[in-house]
């Protein structure tokens, strides 16, 4: 019998297939996933050493618990040759804006446990919530503690916060990206080899990121820190404030979140 099964062989669940066999959680053989794409199935193998099953069913059957790694599109075309199997299991769902009642419908399962991952899971740094239907054991939320855990850092929230962690930390990194590469583009017109300023940038960002966690200081109380009176860094500041940086952000995060419940609503 299997830990657990994969409905989706794609990029987030390599991810969490891979970290969870590279810390040892589970060895691959207590794994096994399915994908609609042959392609997709052999990347996942071949980027975890977890093996694919012939068939969705096939791996449901031999699975004491599911995670459905589809986009949300999706989901009901993946589950619907699965009606039935599934209502005893602990179902595990990383599709964005699909509500637990959404999931119990399609599943029949009481088990359920909604997730949001983020990229950054594919280097072992992800920030993972996750929200529990109350049919969920206590067992199954430390289960998907310690599965998340194996690829960064997991928090439970209420299923109402879901879409709010979906905006901020689920969509987040492409915001970093963008960042990432604004601050690079800067360095670049004022001469530096693409290069250098790529390099400068990126860590620029993980340490001050770094400092945040491991300081424990506020953000803001950080940024004083590095902000003389009338120096370069609050000449720099008081453009971003003129240009609406911190709102843009906020607008950002809050659009993603919206876009969230309209996926749930569809």
């Amino acid at each position: 019998m299997k830990e657990l099964f994969f409905i989706g062989a794609g990029k987030m669940a390599s991810a969490i297939a891979g970290g969870v066999v590279k810390s040892g959680v589970l060895s691959s053989d207590k794994l096994a996933a399915y994908d609609v794409l042959a392609q997709a199935c052999s990347d996942f193998t071949e980027r975890t050493t977890v093996e694919c099953c012939a068939s969705a069913a096939e791996g449901v059957k031999s699975a004491e618990r599911i995670l459905i790694a589809v986009k949300p599109q999706m989901l009901e075309t993946a589950l619907a040759p699965l009606a039935g199997l599934l209502k005893d299991k602990l179902v595990i769902s990383i599709a964005a804006g699909v509500s637990i009642e959404r999931l119990h419908a399609l599943t029949g399962s009481q088990r359920i446990i909604r997730v949001m991952p983020n990229t950054p899971a594919m280097v072992g740094a992800g920030a993972a919530a996750f929200a529990a239907a109350p049919g969920a054991a206590a067992a199954d939320r430390k289960f998907v503690k310690n599965l998340l855990g194996a690829v960064g850092t997991v928090t439970e929230v209420s299923e109402n916060l879901m879409d709010a962690v979906t905006g901020l930390s689920g969509s987040g990194p492409a915001y970093v990206f963008t960042f990432i590469q604004a601050l690079a583009d800067g360095g670049v017109a004022e001469g530096l080899s693409r290069s250098a300023a790529l390099e400068l940038a990126v860590q620029t960002v993980l340490g001050a990121a770094q400092m945040v966690k491991e300081s424990q200081l506020h953000p803001m109380e950080l940024c004083d820190q590095v902000t003389s009176p009338a120096g370069t860094t609050s000449r720099a500041l008081q453009v971003l404030a003129e240009d609406g940086f911190s709102g843009t952000v906020i607008k950002s995060v809050r659009a993603a979140a919206e876009r969230s419940r309209e996926l749930g609503r569809k």
